[in-house]
């Protein structure tokens, strides 16, 4: 394995990757956010100082999450297809942004919400 071109690919993702995290962050609070707003009555009694440490946990697993295109997106860079998947990375960034979406929709909505009185 060479050293040099596994510390290039992983520069060319974190420089790929991380200025788009800001993007999937504030999509996910957005749909946090619009939860609370929508549903506002239902959840007032729901934001205490507990639940505030509990959200903060969740995004911090969200974005434990987001690393995961890290281990798609490196080894790809150093293969043969590394042209092909420079142009398919927004695919893969737009397919994972969605899941998290619908991850964070499923999980308020059926495991969050009934509990809140």
């Amino acid at each position: 394995m060479n050293l040099r071109s596994l510390r290039e690919a992983a520069g060319d993702a974190l420089r790929y990757w991380e200025p788009r995290r800001i993007a999937y962050n504030i999509v996910l609070t957005g749909v946090v956010i619009g939860w609370i707003v929508l549903t506002w009555p239902h959840f007032r009694n729901a934001l205490t100082l507990s639940s505030i440490w509990i959200m903060i946990v969740l995004g911090l697993l969200a974005n434990l999450c987001y690393c995961g295109a890290y281990l798609v997106d490196i080894p790809l860079l150093r293969s043969s297809l590394t042209a092909r998947w420079r142009r398919c990375r927004p695919l893969l960034w737009l397919a994972g942004t969605l899941f998290a979406t619908v991850l964070a929709t499923y999980w308020i909505g059926d495991e969050i919400y009934p509990f809140v009185n």
